[in-house]
């Protein structure tokens, strides 16, 4: 998969609320009323993470989750990465 340019990435990005370029991938994070409806959409992000076999660098602190998507072969961002990163908005958006 082809790397984008810094260019392809910061115009997909206005298609997604509350994520940013930096250092070769791009992040986000959310917050949840608690642990459990943070660890529960973890859950649901990580099988579609299996499914599309592309996996983010995440971490978890309470209720909140942050998110970080880059594609290590291609050495930066791919539309896999921007694949991902919509159906984890979808499936945020689900769980609201």
């Amino acid at each position: 998969m082809k790397k984008l340019s810094e260019d392809e990435v910061q115009k997909k990005l206005d298609k997604f609320e509350g994520w940013t370029f930096a250092n070769d991938a791009i992040h986000t994070s959310f917050q949840f009323a608690n642990f459990k409806d943070a660890f529960t959409v973890m859950t649901r992000i990580a099988f579609e993470a299996e499914a599309q076999e592309h996996h983010p660098n995440w971490g978890n602190v309470y209720n909140e989750l942050e998110i970080t998507l880059s594609s290590h072969d291609a050495g930066g961002v791919t539309e896999k990465d921007f694949k991902l990163a919509k159906a984890i908005e979808e499936i945020v958006e689900a769980s609201a």
